[in-house]
């Protein structure tokens, strides 16, 4: 009879945790995230589902005989701006796991 109340506080914990997670992902996809590149020539913001919401670039940035430069800080501020959803992900995640490496639910 033991055995069966531990299962049962564990699939209790389990549910728990699940409900906590979808509530959590929700609130990250619902969040959004700016980052910028060159001081702020370009700034990307995207949404925790890695959904690329706005690109936004400073006159200055444009240079029609150095494109590459644009290309370049484009590059650089979508790059950063994944990084900070990733961050934020994974920081969730493992407050919901308690530090621990669930494959599969990142």
């Amino acid at each position: 009879m033991l055995g069966g109340k531990n299962m049962k506080d564990l699939m209790k914990q389990a549910q728990r945790m699940q409900q906590e997670m979808m509530k959590s992902q929700e609130e990250l996809e619902n969040k959004t995230f700016e980052a910028s590149a060159g001081g702020g020539m370009v700034t990307v913001t995207m949404s925790g589902k890695y959904h690329v919401k706005s690109i936004k670039i400073e006159p200055e940035a444009v240079d029609p005989e150095d494109l590459e430069m644009l290309e370049d800080l484009i590059l650089a501020a979508l790059q950063e701006a994944h990084t900070r959803v990733s961050n934020e992900t994974e920081a969730m995640m493992g407050k919901l796991t308690g530090g621990m490496n669930i494959p599969g639910l990142i």
